[in-house]
């Protein structure tokens, strides 16, 4: 839960974070673009930078050569040999399947026709009365509920 609830406020961080550098650069944008531009100041000269003495000269060692690796001599590769052509016995015939005889079959007995359902009228719907509730009494302190619209016919 604490993974959850820390990773909610780094993300909360960041967009306000976000939100925030966003507004201040449209701001110091449009302060740079509605001012007028200053007079610079008079800046001191900068001064000259010393000179720096002369590196003295370092004689550096020569590189050893590298010593040559001898090549490897491998033996010669020995050839493929190649496989004889050898007589293979004739492929046996398939022997045939017997046909198999099945038994006829049976015929789809004829269901017999349903009989119309009859047409039933059904009453009418009787009205339902009007109820008039009593009045609700009011108690300190408890909030009224408020009166609900009248349903739509």
């Amino acid at each position: 839960m604490t993974s959850a609830a820390s990773a909610l406020f780094a993300t909360a961080l960041v967009m306000a974070l976000m939100l925030a550098g966003s507004s201040t650069c449209h701001a110091a944008r449009f302060l740079a673009d509605s001012t007028s531009a200053a007079t610079p100041a008079a800046v001191p000269a900068v001064p000259a930078a010393a000179a720096l003495p002369p590196l003295p000269a370092v004689t550096v060692p020569p590189m050893p050569t590298v010593p040559a690796v001898p090549t490897a001599t491998l033996p010669q590769m020995p050839a493929v040999p190649t496989v004889p052509n050898a007589a293979l016995p004739p492929m046996p015939a398939v022997p045939a399947v017997p046909k198999a005889t099945l038994p006829p079959i049976p015929a789809v007995p004829t269901v017999p026709a349903v009989p119309a359902v009859p047409k039933v009228t059904l009453p009418p719907m009787p009205a339902v009365p009007k109820v008039t509730l009593p009045p609700m009494p009011s108690i300190p302190g408890v909030p009224k509920p408020f009166l609900a619209p009248p349903p739509s016919a």
